[in-house]
């Protein structure tokens, strides 16, 4: 069964500017605003290690450390916390997933499609309960102002 939450939008931003943001300034946008996000590590190829930190204002700390399944520049990266380096097995991850970005050229923007997949409909509702949709729309918005920038385009108003 597949137990998916997912986003949808169009960003006013060309996929090649939305694939620069990506891949180059990750800690400008990965989390929602006011947290903010210490990369430690993106390799952007099949095992490759992807690790961030997401700090509260407060300093709450979130650790994230998992491998890239798969990178298709300016198409999609999967990711998975459910594994580290070397394809061990992660024990105490709260809820494993598999995170899915694809990208998606549309007339001058980008069709930007983030998704994660549960492998339990429990864990599905826990990731839905901590904010999934509101907090994944507003990383998009996020992005979208790092590509516009990236790209060379005004703010959008």
């Amino acid at each position: 069964m597949n137990h998916e939450l997912a986003i949808e939008r169009i960003l006013a931003a060309p996929v090649t500017a939305i694939w620069q943001a990506w891949r180059e300034h990750l800690a400008e946008w990965w989390c929602p605003l006011p947290w903010r996000t210490e990369l430690h590590a993106l390799e952007l190829h099949a095992g490759g290690r992807f690790a961030t930190t997401m700090i509260s204002p407060d300093g709450e700390r979130h650790d994230d450390d998992g491998l890239i399944l798969e990178a298709i520049p300016q198409q999609r990266v999967v990711f998975t916390n459910a594994f580290a380096p070397g394809w061990r097995p992660q024990a105490g991850v709260p809820f494993p997933f598999v995170g899915l970005f694809e990208f998606t050229p549309e007339g001058t923007g980008t069709r930007y499609r983030a998704a994660a997949r549960h492998w339990t409909a429990d864990d599905c509702e826990t990731h839905r309960g901590m904010g999934f949709e509101d907090g994944w729309l507003a990383v998009a918005a996020q992005l979208e102002a790092v590509a516009r920038r990236v790209a060379g385009l005004p703010a959008k108003a």
